[in-house]
């Protein structure tokens, strides 16, 4: 097995994910779903070709784009969130069709997941406390 190790002069390690962006057909429709789950703007909005909004330490950046061929496929986006389950009310009530309900995994994560208008697959979670 290789050492994994980074060899000498090697730059810096990854220290955390600085953003997601993802693509839109329709900023203003993308915008108005992600201040709906609580995302705060931090650039850009509704009439722009970029948006970036803030997402705990990292940030979620959407661009405008032309429609992906059908089954280019991707993963999901898995976000951090402080209650799974008050996240998911919130949704509910901005009119939002989560795919699952709140559940308990088994790799010990409280999650739902919920696709964006533009077809993307996300994620809230929250580690399950041992009880």
């Amino acid at each position: 097995m290789a050492d994994p190790s980074p060899p000498a002069g090697a730059p810096a390690a990854i220290e955390a994910l600085s953003a997601i962006t993802l693509t839109t057909t329709d900023m203003a429709r993308a915008v108005r779903f992600y201040r709906a789950l609580g995302f705060s703007l931090r650039s850009g909005g509704a009439g722009g070709e970029f948006t970036s909004f803030h997402a705990g330490a990292s940030f979620l950046n959407l661009i405008a784009a032309p429609p992906s061929p059908a089954g280019g496929g991707w993963g999901r986006v898995i976000f951090r969130v402080a209650d799974v389950d008050a996240l998911y009310r919130r949704a509910l009530t901005a009119g939002l069709t989560p795919e699952t309900p709140p559940r308990d995994g088994p790799w010990g994560e409280r999650y739902f997941h919920l696709r964006d208008p533009d077809g993307h697959e996300l994620s809230f979670a929250r580690p399950v406390t041992p009880g």
